[in-house]
């Protein structure tokens, strides 16, 4: 059978609560009369041609049977329910009221159903993709699951491509999204809570975290951010980011997103709350700490020590990519005697003949090197890939000869561009990036002293940012030990006995110290 439960799974169900700044309208209870009811609904949504109605009669009551073609699988319509109205119908003569209880209690084997009373409540079940049941002279009407519209299937992920490990990303549809995660949290503590967002839009958003894991201070914390949202149309996760994402004004993101379930299964486990969006495959994952998007879900399928080696290469390319250009420039600007004598004559002799200061050089390429990556981003993929690298070799080479910059300088900005790809976060890179042209600037300005007034300035800030009431900077600021195990270094899993204390402090231990023993 063809019967779609899509809101119960597992025996727990998602609870739907609607935004209760959705409408600023009353809502119209439904008219006695058929004709009345559906004129009203025709008018409402304009006459649209895609507006599909069923008239038809039981046991001599006029009834008529509503979808919004496109958004319904026609065969559950036509097998499920004009079939069971009008072939499978007991015949003995009925009131509207009896019909109405008959249909509702035993005639359409449908998995799920809901009364609708008010106009406002009906238009939402309509436009969901829901079949609607209209009975004349009957005060309530029913709304039967039939969504059926076509979407993207379960694909590879394009952003956070990894070597091993589930290669499987999330969709824009919200139900096989809450589908990938329950394959891979088969608990029932796992707590599916569903909201909907978006006077225009009406998207469906829903909360999941494992209940005693999670802390119920973030929690509410989440529920309170979501619920105080009021806003006409919700397209994509970064409308419901800026909303509820702590330091609106930092450069760094505070808000976790992936587009793969094994990621966001893994923040689940450690006590966090995913926050999944209907129509986009970018999941949202909080509280988010800095040293969250310094890892990747690959680092805990490799060995223990391919992990270490490569979150330490992060780091490192996260001080490069953020501060490389900063010290070319201060050292050839201010500080000629920390440069080693054979190589200052070497940049002198390249810079020789370039008519611009090493500032003005380094931002010219900089933002050479923006453009080309933005162009290799929008352009078509097998086009955008060409020009990313013909572009950078093309105009790197024409600069170097027609004197405008020195080839050092290609080179120190060529390895910040790379560098700036080993992130495993898009989010951070762009924050790198952002922050690399002030760092650029109080260089030309005050030589070391500015870059090292701008990291001191950094670290001020990083230690001030909360997320979700959890320190930014946790497990550093402030200190945990015991959480040192999971941060710059990956033990192996069976040293990590304890979930991140700077997380939850519930339900901590994760495997038992015997369970490595041979």
């Amino acid at each position: 059978m063809l019967i779609k439960n899509t809101f119960i799974e597992g025996g727990i169900s998602l609870k739907q609560k609607s935004n209760s700044k959705s409408s600023k309208t009353a809502s119209q209870p439904l008219y006695l009369s058929l004709d009345e009811s559906l004129n009203h609904i025709r008018t409402s949504l304009g006459n649209s041609s895609d507006l599909v109605i069923r008239t038809l009669t039981i046991n001599k009551i006029s009834a008529a049977v509503l979808f919004m073609d496109g958004l319904v699988d026609k065969s559950t319509v036509q097998n499920f329910i004009l079939e069971a109205l009008m072939l499978e119908m007991p015949t003995k003569r009925q009131n509207s009221h009896h019909l109405y209880s008959s249909i509702k209690e035993a005639s359409l084997p449908i998995g799920e159903m809901a009364e609708v009373e008010d106009y406002k409540k009906l238009f939402e079940k309509l436009l969901a993709g829901e079949t609607i049941l209209l009975i004349d002279k009957q005060s309530k009407a029913l709304s039967a699951s039939t969504k059926g519209w076509r979407d993207r299937g379960v694909q590879e992920t394009t952003s956070e491509s990894v070597i091993r490990g589930p290669k499987e990303a999330f969709t824009e549809t919200l139900r096989t999204n809450t589908a990938l995660l329950r394959r891979k949290i088969r608990d029932t503590n796992l707590r599916v809570e569903g909201k909907v967002i978006g006077k225009k839009t009406h998207t469906d958003i829903a909360v999941i975290y494992l209940e005693g894991l999670a802390e119920s201070e973030v929690i509410d914390d989440v529920n309170r951010r979501l619920d105080q949202i009021d806003i006409d149309a919700v397209l994509e996760s970064g409308y419901i980011e800026e909303f509820i994402q702590d330091a609106q004004y930092s450069p760094f993101p505070t808000v976790y997103n992936s587009e793969k379930p094994d990621a966001i299964a893994g923040g689940i486990l450690e006590g966090r709350v995913a926050i999944l969006i209907d129509g986009t495959p970018n999941v949202l994952l909080v509280p988010a700490l800095f040293v969250n998007f310094m890892q990747s879900s690959e680092d805990y399928y490799q060995r223990a020590d391919i992990g270490t080696l490569v979150r330490l290469l992060r780091l490192f390319c996260f001080s490069i990519a953020l501060f490389m250009p900063s010290l070319y420039i201060a050292f050839t600007t201010f500080h000629h005697e920390m440069i080693p004598a054979p190589l200052l004559i070497s940049l002198a002799a390249q810079r020789e003949g370039v008519p611009f200061p090493a500032f003005v050089e380094a931002m010219m390429m900089e933002l050479t090197f923006e453009i080309l990556r933005e162009a290799g981003v929008r352009l078509p993929k097998p086009v955008g890939s060409a020009v990313s690298i013909v572009g950078a070799l093309v105009l790197g080479q024409s600069a170097v000869q027609a004197g405008l910059v020195s080839p050092a300088m290609v080179i120190i900005v060529s390895i910040t561009a790379i560098s700036s790809f080993v992130f495993p976060s898009y989010n951070m890179a762009i924050s790198v990036r952002i922050l690399r042209f002030p760092l650029m600037i109080l260089a030309a300005t005050f030589g070391l002293y500015g870059i090292i007034l701008g990291m001191i300035a950094l670290v001020f800030h990083l230690c001030s940012l909360k997320s979700f009431g959890k320190s930014y900077m946790s497990p550093f600021a402030p200190f945990i030990p015991k959480d040192q195990k999971d941060v710059l270094v990956r033990f192996p899993h069976w040293g990590l006995l304890s979930r991140p204390s700077s997380m939850t402090q519930k339900d901590q231990k994760r495997t038992d110290s015997t369970s490595k023993e041979r």
